[in-house]
């Protein structure tokens, strides 16, 4: 129940085709939950899921790697691509573990998941090459200030000043903790978008935004055991796809926002459609 008098996201929960988009969301991940395979081997849907979901989402901040390679793979302190893609791991596998702590105090989650993105404090990106590892390590898990330089592959929107990052993710937080009526896929959506759009940190901004939708989207209670990639939607509808509809949530429109909730909803569903094939894979396997 929501306890915030001035619910704006229900409002945006109500614009046209969302709530059809809801609809066919809470259809696809009950069929999903509904398959025999999820009643004895969930665990192995969940890491499975885990795996894939950081894949793409790697894929999208420009480190493309093939599933195998990525199930294969071992050291992640290498190159640059090396580097996002551990970090995407990394936060697949530490979401879950914010639950109870994303309602009370969103920031404190952020912050952990860029630390946790971030790994080896002399890997973070955006900031000069031989730069003292102290200046490096100070920009890991808080707010980028003003004059710090941003790595965020793919979005090439205008970036926010340090204020305005630090005034809207301060309207986030309370959003969050005030809590809502609004369906989860819609507060996931806004999340997503409102950190994609502010990219708070020197780096891994739209990593840490992919890993909040999907708290959002777990906690909510829309998909508890962490089943539902969204991130693997949201690679297999392609980048520029992803550009245009974030582009829609940046206008603030209704007509842009409403079709970034749209795509955020596909993204679920095909998430869904991506473990569902995990689910079937198993059962053939065990028959």
């Amino acid at each position: 129940m929501s306890t915030n008098p001035a619910d704006p996201l229900v409002a945006l929960g109500a614009l046209p085709g969302v709530p059809d988009a809801v609809d066919s969301v809470r259809k696809a991940v009950d069929r999903v939950y509904g398959h025999r395979v999820m009643r004895r081997r969930s665990t192995e849907v969940t890491s499975e899921a885990a795996l894939r979901g950081a894949r793409a989402s790697a894929a999208l901040s420009g480190a493309d790697w093939a599933l195998e390679e990525v199930r294969r793979r071992t050291d992640f302190g290498g190159d640059a691509e090396a580097r996002t893609v551990g970090a995407a791991l990394r936060l697949g596998a530490e979401a879950g573990q914010l639950l109870s702590i994303w309602r009370q105090s969103p920031m404190r989650v952020l912050a952990r998941l860029h630390l946790i993105a971030a790994g080896d404090p002399e890997a973070v990106a955006g900031t000069a090459p031989g730069a003292p590892a102290r200046v490096v390590a100070d920009a890991v898990g808080r707010p980028r200030r003003d004059g710090e330089s941003v790595d965020e592959p793919l979005i090439e929107a205008p970036l926010p000043g340090a204020d305005e990052v630090a005034g809207r993710l301060e309207g986030l937080a309370d959003l969050i903790v005030a809590g809502s009526e609004a369906p989860a896929l819609v507060t996931a959506a806004v999340v997503h978008g409102e950190l994609l759009a502010l990219r708070p940190f020197t780096s891994y901004s739209g990593l840490v935004a992919r890993a909040a939708e999907r708290i959002v989207l777990i906690g909510s209670g829309l998909d508890p055991k962490a089943i539902c990639p969204a991130e693997v939607g949201h690679a297999e509808q392609g980048r520029a796809a992803y550009v245009a509809a974030f582009g829609g949530y940046l206008s603030g429109t209704p007509e842009g926002m409403a079709a970034w909730i749209a795509h955020c909803g596909r993204a679920v569903e095909l998430g869904v459609r991506e473990s569902t094939a995990v689910c079937e894979a198993l059962q053939r396997g065990a028959a």
